[in-house]
């Protein structure tokens, strides 16, 4: 069964940005996009729809669609685009489409308006309990971003793309995280940076060169061997090692600056309530204004 890629949308600057970037990724994927905008108040069968209060928000929503449909139906002519309103309440709706969905692509920081759908709780619920990879897109996030600037340093969509970042945590499960980080550099034709935050351990109090060294070097080693087969599975993939001394979210908000999308794992939760993310996804959430990936794993 072909997944398609899945953008939400409520009408805000960023849902809209979204649902751009997933257009070209779809395009990429060789995949139709879908754009769901998701409200429990619209009608039923059995419900007036003549009323005010249920006519202006059903018309809005409807118009939120339909400008969406007309612009990438006209900037991506080659793409098949879908849209439907969906009767639900946002998180809900947008947990169920990424179920079907190849990625699900979401506006980060959005003003929430009728639907709803990209206001910051959604989001961040919808991130925590996703089991698909989830994409966050902030407003203003052009085709032209993704690509390194020309040679008088204006951004422009015909030079090559900027590189693809991801946090390889080498103490964990990761073969999601870099499968997704892998293909998305083979897909844009561009390097992938593989980067990883170590530390010493609290424990061991200060150390000294040497500790500090052969620390280093063991987790250079580690991540050598995490990346090896997945370079044998991509030979065509350039691949930049970078090691950073710090904690994790903090190297990982360095990095994503000149990143095109920063790919990051994220533990699934089985708590049926709550949106916590963890303190790194959190931390990239609020800090990270490149488009972030979030891949569940266990």
């Amino acid at each position: 069964m072909t997944r398609p890629v899945v953008a939400g949308l409520d009408g805000s600057k960023e849902s809209l940005a979204a649902a751009d970037w997933a257009a070209r990724e779809a395009l990429r994927r060789g995949l139709p996009l879908r754009l769901v905008h998701a409200w429990e108040g619209l009608p039923d069968d059995g419900t007036d729809a003549d009323l005010p209060e249920i006519r202006v928000p059903q018309y809005h929503a409807r118009q939120v669609l339909r400008g969406a449909l007309e612009v990438l139906n006209e900037r991506y002519p080659r793409l098949y685009v879908a849209a439907e309103q969906v009767r639900r309440q946002p998180v809900s709706a947008l947990l169920t489409e990424a179920e079907n969905a190849d990625l699900l692509v979401i506006g980060s920081e959005g003003a929430g308006g009728v639907g709803g759908c990209m206001s910051g709780s959604v989001a961040m619920a919808t991130v925590a309990h996703a089991d698909r990879p989830v994409v966050l897109v902030r407003a203003g996030e052009t085709a032209a971003d993704e690509h390194l600037p020309d040679g008088s340093g204006r951004a422009s969509a015909g030079t090559p793309y900027r590189d693809v970042a991801v946090a390889v945590d080498i103490g964990g499960p990761c073969d999601d995280v870099l499968d997704f980080a892998f293909r998305a550099a083979e897909l844009r034709n561009t390097p992938l940076r593989a980067v990883h935050a170590w530390h010493v351990p609290l424990t061991r109090g200060i150390p000294g060169v040497e500790e500090r060294t052969r620390i280093r070097e063991e987790a250079e080693r580690e991540l050598a061997e995490q990346l090896e087969p997945w370079r044998a599975k991509y030979p065509g993939v350039v691949v930049r090692e970078n090691l950073h001394e710090g904690r994790a979210a903090h190297v990982l908000v360095r990095a994503a600056g000149g990143a095109g999308l920063l790919v990051v794992g994220r533990r699934r939760r089985r708590a049926a309530v709550g949106s916590h993310t963890g303190p790194v996804a959190h931390a990239l959430l609020h800090h990270v204004h490149r488009p972030v990936v979030l891949i569940p794993h266990d």
